[in-house]
């Protein structure tokens, strides 16, 4: 399905910023004045939101998406997970760099990335980057100020990080219609690795007091769910630490719908929220993992790509249906592989052996929450050659009618 991305309007005297999301994401979201209310009663709404883990960008990364003529193309990374994000009604993921249009690229610990990367977010349907993290401030004021703006001209929006008062005023939360459902997103970390925030930028760090006091500003009369963005816990650990166990309840107390972390780049638990009718009605993913990097340990080589199917039916609390997506980076390409495309991919034997290692262990893992894994199936375009399809190194899946 094509997609595109209109202008965002400026609406200041609603005081924030509402997208609206047609159904079968015809188009992009796009920011119009009215959009926090719902003509529709009574009525069932219904809306997909993906969620993925940290995008890292290494620099054997970005090596890897230099072309022979200088520019950096990442198409190839995600051409096997396009399908996943072109699904959803709303997608999200923690951009984990800060882009920068010179030349000096960097990996860790200061991550400095091609902006190119944005561009391929925007062509995959990446709608909303969140920037609360450890490396947000690797570049400085110049790497927040032209991350953000880089993300804003492409109609990707973001929240955690500003360049200025303005940009936080405009996406600190982000309110968003998504085909009717009304939510505000949030973000925070927990530092900046021990960088100072340059002045007159904005980084959202954890405090609960403020938290707590930006939670109060939303009038859920208006507001069908909130989400709470953490970059929080302990990299490389499997199981959340007892302070993400508490802000996690501290938000649920506060009536957040959804809660999702990054920063210990590996798989932790998901917790559900259900009722006495055995519904759920709020969610905890405490870690997705690595959406891709050049981390090759075991448990930190993926991640998990989360769907949150909701339902919201007048006069009732919102309904969360929770379904998951394994995804494993493969080399030399840092290609994002979905079982879907990975079961019939050509691998080294080391790297079949690495793939299978992982969807084991993450199928066990998610298996505990009783989650039902999504398939992807991958087709090449109608008007792709068979050459094309045997150089990728895939089996296509043709219909036979």
């Amino acid at each position: 399905m094509q997609r595109f991305r209109t202008s965002l309007l400026t609406f200041a005297a609603a005081g924030f910023f509402a997208w609206v999301a047609t159904p079968n994401r015809v188009g992009r979201p796009t920011l119009l004045s009215g959009a926090d209310s719902v003509s529709c009663s009574p009525c069932t709404l219904h809306a997909r939101l993906v969620l993925a883990g940290d995008l890292m960008q290494h620099m054997p990364q970005v090596k890897a998406a230099r072309k022979p003529d200088g520019r950096y193309d990442y198409t190839e990374s995600f051409r096997f997970v396009t399908p996943v994000f072109q699904k959803a009604d709303l997608a999200i993921l923690n951009l984990e760099t800060t882009l920068t249009p010179s030349l000096q690229y960097t990996g860790y610990p200061r991550f400095r990335s091609p902006s190119s990367l944005a561009d391929v977010l925007s062509e995959i349907g990446i709608d909303v980057a969140v920037l609360a993290n450890n490396h947000i401030c690797d570049n400085g004021r110049m790497g927040i100020d032209y991350t953000t703006r880089r993300l804003d001209s492409l109609g990707i929006a973001f929240t955690g990080a500003f360049a200025d008062s303005l940009q936080y005023s405009r996406f600190h939360p982000i309110r968003v219609n998504v085909n009717g459902i009304r939510m505000a997103i949030f973000n925070y970390t927990y530092g900046t690795n021990g960088l100072p925030v340059p002045q007159g930028t904005i980084v959202n760090l954890i405090d609960t007091l403020a938290i707590a006091q930006d939670l109060s500003r939303i009038d859920r009369m208006k507001t069908d769910c909130i989400a709470v963005f953490f970059h929080w816990g302990d990299e490389y650990v499997r199981q959340p630490s007892p302070t993400q166990h508490m802000l996690a309840e501290y938000c649920h107390r506060r009536g957040v719908e959804i809660v999702i972390g990054s920063h210990p780049h590996v798989i932790q638990p998901i917790n559900l929220y259900v009722d006495s009718n055995s519904i759920i009605r709020s969610v905890t993913l405490y870690s997705l993992g690595n959406l891709v990097s050049n981390q090759r340990e075991r448990y930190r080589n993926g991640g998990l790509i989360v769907t949150l199917d909701l339902e919201k039916i007048t006069g009732q609390p919102l309904r969360i249906q929770p379904s998951y997506t394994p995804a494993w980076v493969s080399l030399p390409d840092y290609r994002i592989l979905t079982p879907s495309v990975g079961d019939t991919l050509a691998l080294s034997d080391r790297g079949r052996n690495e793939y299978l290692q992982f969807m084991q262990d993450t199928r066990a893992w998610v298996a505990i929450e009783g989650l039902t894994e999504n398939c992807y199936d991958f087709l090449p375009d109608v008007d792709t050659d068979r050459d094309t399809v045997e150089s990728i190194g895939v089996i296509p899946r043709f219909n036979k009618d």
